[in-house]
């Protein structure tokens, strides 16, 4: 599943799960630490579960990761948009924009990987 060329899912989750990190140390400088905690752990996830789905075992395998993966991010848009919502908390939008992203690539991966294994 993995080869030499750029994997832009990789690499998107990996620079998304970077600033997961510098929101939630902003949270947590607002004592918003039972927030920050719930979305650095989904906001990570992501990317940890993609990275991991490059080295399965077999299509399924990988798909099953992916899909771990976009239940992770559909958890994250749930925190950020409970901190959209809520008074004193910092700016989501631009993270809610590049998580929900996120969830269209992988929707996208996915649904091709799915499709090639039926032919």
């Amino acid at each position: 599943m993995q080869g030499n060329k750029e994997n832009v899912i990789v690499n998107k989750s990996f620079l998304f799960a970077v600033e997961i990190i510098k929101f939630c140390e902003c949270l947590d400088n607002n004592r918003k630490f039972v927030v920050s905690n719930q979305l650095l752990r989904s906001g990570t996830s992501i990317g940890a579960n993609i990275r991991e789905a490059q080295n399965a075992e077999s299509r399924a395998d990988f798909i099953h990761k992916l899909k771990i993966s976009a239940k992770e991010c559909d958890e994250t848009v749930y925190w950020l948009q409970l901190c959209q919502a809520s008074e004193n908390y910092p700016d989501s939008t631009t993270l809610l924009d590049d998580c929900r992203g996120l969830g269209l690539i992988l929707s996208k991966i996915i649904g091709s990987t799915k499709r090639g294994m039926r032919g």
